[in-house]
């Protein structure tokens, strides 16, 4: 009779232990959602007619995976900043963190002492209270040198001595003005001096006046000075008007890049143009 008793307490036990789990997994389940929709936000209950998305943030939609969020990089229409040229260093002490493995290591005297590694560096500089100096961070390997703080100090002060004695290269702009209604000699005269400044990498300002009962387009005569000067010249400001009846431009000297690849468009043009000139040819004669 006991037997047959506690059998239907087991499965009350087994009917209340199994509940008591479902309801857990269930609260957990709820738990985890809620924290899910408050992450997501309002991406995720959003209506299609009142969805705005953060200019930071996209959907990506793949088929083999669930709506993925990931960073979307703004465009942008300059270039970047790797084109800008790195700064040079400050001419002082590198403390503790030296980069290079191997080292070749000039003493507070100036005296060579050879190739090291840099733990055998830093051992000399506690030895001797000294300071390291980085000299010439391209050389193979890069030269070091032991330094006092005094000597450090006198050397920066040498440096900016240096910097500022040393002339400034600025660039000499040249200036020329004239009517519309300039005659072709004298026109061919002013453009020989624009060939002449331009060849001492001078800037040259052509300054362009409409002459009264005049007809003559201002931009074809900057384009036909231009012309004449192609080989060395193109425009630093291209022609524009500067108030009513005046317009002008700014011409410079071409760099090499620019130079070279002029040079590679006119032998382009050259070749294409005898190309022609033989077709022409073979055709004519063909007709004869």
């Amino acid at each position: 009779m006991p037997f047959k008793c506690g059998i239907p307490k087991l499965q009350i036990l087994h009917r209340m232990t199994t509940s008591c789990v479902m309801k857990l997994l269930c609260q957990a389940t709820r738990h985890e959602n809620r924290h899910a929709k408050r992450f997501f936000g309002t991406l995720l209950t959003q209506t299609p007619q009142k969805r705005v998305f953060s200019p930071f943030c996209v959907l990506v939609p793949d088929p083999r995976k669930s709506t993925v969020f990931g960073l979307a990089q703004p465009f942008c229409t300059a270039e970047k900043s790797h084109t800008e040229p790195k700064r040079k260093a400050a001419f002082g002490s590198v403390g503790r963190r030296i980069p290079d493995r191997i080292l070749h290591l000039i003493n507070q005297d100036g005296e060579s002492l050879g190739n090291m590694h840099r733990a055998e560096a830093l051992k000399l500089m506690d030895q001797h209270d000294l300071k390291l100096v980085l000299l010439r961070a391209n050389a193979e390997p890069p030269v070091y040198r032991l330094m006092t703080g005094q000597q450090i100090h006198e050397e920066q002060l040498k440096r900016a001595e240096k910097k500022k004695a040393s002339p400034r290269a600025e660039t000499v702009q040249k200036e020329l003005s004239f009517s519309s209604a300039i005659a072709k000699n004298d026109l061919e005269t002013k453009t020989k001096q624009i060939a002449q400044w331009i060849e001492k990498k001078y800037h040259v300002k052509v300054t362009i006046r409409q002459a009264k009962d005049s007809t003559t387009d201002m931009f074809m005569i900057f384009d036909q000075i231009l012309e004449t000067v192609a080989e060395k010249a193109t425009y630093l400001s291209k022609p524009r008007v500067a108030r009513e009846g005046v317009s002008t431009c700014i011409l410079r000297h071409m760099s090499d890049k620019e130079l070279k690849a002029y040079q590679k468009i006119a032998e382009q043009k050259n070749s294409e143009a005898k190309k022609d000139e033989n077709e022409d040819l073979k055709s004519s004669e063909l007709h004869q």
